[in-house]
């Protein structure tokens, strides 16, 4: 592939981003934890479950997402570098750190809004 060829490829992908930025979703968040502690995300990087990071099906990694628990106002920024979740109705999964701040370890799910950030 020569550099003309990825150009109409990387100005899709900058202007779907340009478009989700600020934009809100709104859906089901749960959380992932020990189990996959250390184990390699869909980015590459391992898991850590004490970084404030997120799984998300189709957001580019590293975005930087808002999100805020309805339940309690409660609101953390996380970096997108894993892919999921993979239950029907959520949409995202976040670190067991970003779950405690939001307040979603008793309940294990909570109503939120994503907001894209950057």
């Amino acid at each position: 592939m020569n550099k003309l060829s990825i150009l109409p490829l990387l100005t899709c992908f900058f202007l779907v981003a340009c478009q989700t930025l600020g934009t809100g979703m709104a859906g089901k968040a749960s959380y992932y934890a020990h189990q996959y502690h250390g184990r390699p995300t869909a980015s590459g990087e391992p898991y850590n479950m004490y970084a404030m990071t997120a799984a998300h099906p189709s957001l580019p990694f590293g975005t930087l997402l808002r999100v805020t628990n309805l339940r309690n106002g409660r609101a953390v920024l996380v970096r997108v570098n894993d892919r999921g979740p993979y239950k029907a109705g959520r949409v995202v999964d976040v670190s067991l750190a970003a779950a405690e701040q939001l307040g979603l370890i008793l309940p294990g799910t909570a109503e939120v809004r994503l907001e894209v950030v950057r």
